[in-house]
């Protein structure tokens, strides 16, 4: 028997757990921004902008596998669910275990991955420069980075999401100090910065790490091959990790097909997108906190098979992101300029920035909807729909950004842009009844 279905999820619950996911979310883009500030202060566009690309294409690599934090999340919320510990314990070991095996896997092909991204990124000669020295820093990272993705994902299923902001809070803590000390204090400029990440990402592994250890030390210990290895897991965990890894990819892809649009306009206004990538990012992860507050309640109603209970979660983490959207677009109206400032001190990649702004201001409110959803379907583990919206949306953006862009120039492409994530809502939205709530009467592990 499951449990008993909780009381309705309230307004005041969801902030309550959304907060401090979105000021763990928001110290992600802060190492982005930190970064940023630091090469845009380094005398040349070309170090913004190789910074720009370097950390675009560590991106592309490791969100190519960000469904070992989302996958881990959902399976886990409806374990949370569904009382069943154990399982929780198997779906966290599992997920380690694949993280770090990829993770040596880049270390080991980390040259032709580095050499064959940054051609397809596209740059001047100068940039990709620039950007090859930051690389090979940064991809020490790669197996910490990807275990991270899962303590992430565990801790969020398991609603721990105070827990969860000090890992990131600490993360940002050691890069912030280790970017200063390797720019400023060793020299190492571009590299510097890369090296500084990968040293941030060690000391959130070694933390989470030992959080599971200790949480589960029994359960560990007790733990056989044989388990990790059930046909049936395995066979869900594939097929869940399948659809997610299409998903990501297209939407990577589509941030790339972004840059390598703005690096054909020039290193100036390839670093002046990049600055207002970042204005995205916290708009992303800030209004991800309420989408990630419907992945956890989401898969925890689903793991009950409580129709009711998801649709209050839907409508009141809805109610939030709306909220949340406004105060973004008035945030970036009011002090869009400032910002860019702080990013960076070259008048002309500055005023580039200033003159692209609008679209920061706007995507906010055409965006929330798509986070929204992309948390609700993930908690509900019916990732086939996310990943056949997210292809279609993607190959809408490709073809409008080729057409748009001879037209209207940059303005074309950020325009192409907010109808990608316009049209990625909208389908979810009228996927959500069909995919969701017909399919709550199979078991929490199926589907």
């Amino acid at each position: 028997m499951n449990p008993a279905s909780p009381a309705p999820v309230s307004y005041r619950q969801v902030l309550l757990l959304a907060i401090p996911i979105i000021l763990a979310n928001l110290t992600q883009p802060l190492m982005s921004a930190v970064d940023t500030a630091v090469a845009g202060h380094l005398p040349g566009a070309e170090h913004l902008a190789g910074v720009a690309l370097g950390s675009l294409l560590f991106n592309l690599i490791f969100w190519s596998f960000g469904f070992l934090r989302m996958g881990t999340t959902g399976v886990v919320a409806q374990y949370f669910g569904s009382a069943r510990p154990d399982s929780v314990v198997l779906t966290v070991a599992r997920g380690v275990i694949i993280a770090g095996g990829i993770g040596i896997l880049i270390l080991l092909l980390q040259r032709p991955l580095i050499h064959a991204g940054l051609i397809l990124l596209g740059a001047s000669a100068e940039a990709a420069e620039q950007a090859r020295l930051y690389a090979y820093g940064r991809v020490w990272a790669a197996p910490f980075a990807l275990i991270n993705y899962v303590i992430l994902g565990w801790l969020l299923g398991c609603q721990r999401v105070r827990i969860a902001l000090a890992i990131q809070i600490l993360i940002n803590i050691v890069n912030l100090a280790a970017v200063l000390s390797f720019v400023y204090g060793l020299g190492w400029s571009v590299s510097g910065i890369g090296r500084a990440t990968a040293l941030a990402d060690f000391s959130g592994t070694a933390v989470g790490v030992w959080l599971v250890w200790r949480s589960y030390r029994s359960q560990i210990k007790t733990l056989q091959w044989q388990q990790l290895i059930e046909a049936g897991a395995m066979r869900r965990l594939v097929q869940i990790n399948s659809h997610i890894f299409i998903r990501t990819l297209c939407l990577l892809t589509t941030m790339a097909w972004f840059t390598h649009l703005g690096a054909r306009q020039g290193d100036a206004l390839l670093a002046a997108n990049a600055i207002l990538l970042n204005f995205l990012s916290f708009t992303s992860y800030g209004l991800d906190g309420f989408a990630h507050a419907a992945e956890t309640l989401s898969g925890a109603a689903v793991g009950r098979r409580d129709r009711r209970s998801l649709a209050r979660v839907i409508k009141v983490c809805m109610t939030w992101g709306l909220a949340g959207s406004i105060l973004y677009a008035v945030v970036y109206t009011i002090a869009g300029g400032q910002l860019i400032a702080l990013l960076t001190d070259q008048p002309d990649i500055a005023a580039l920035a200033q003159q692209y702004l609008v679209w920061a201001v706007f995507a906010p409110l055409v965006s929330m909807p798509a986070y929204l959803y992309d948390g609700v379907f993930m908690g509900a583990t019916r990732t086939r729909p996310l990943m056949l919206i997210m292809l279609i949306c993607s190959l809408v953006f490709i073809g409008l950004s080729l057409l748009l862009l001879p037209v209207l120039g940059n303005h074309g492409l950020w325009l192409s842009f907010l109808v990608f994530n316009a049209l990625r809502g909208l389908s979810l939205s009228l996927t959500v009844k069909p995919a969701i709530y017909g399919t709550l009467s199979m078991s929490p592990t199926e589907s």
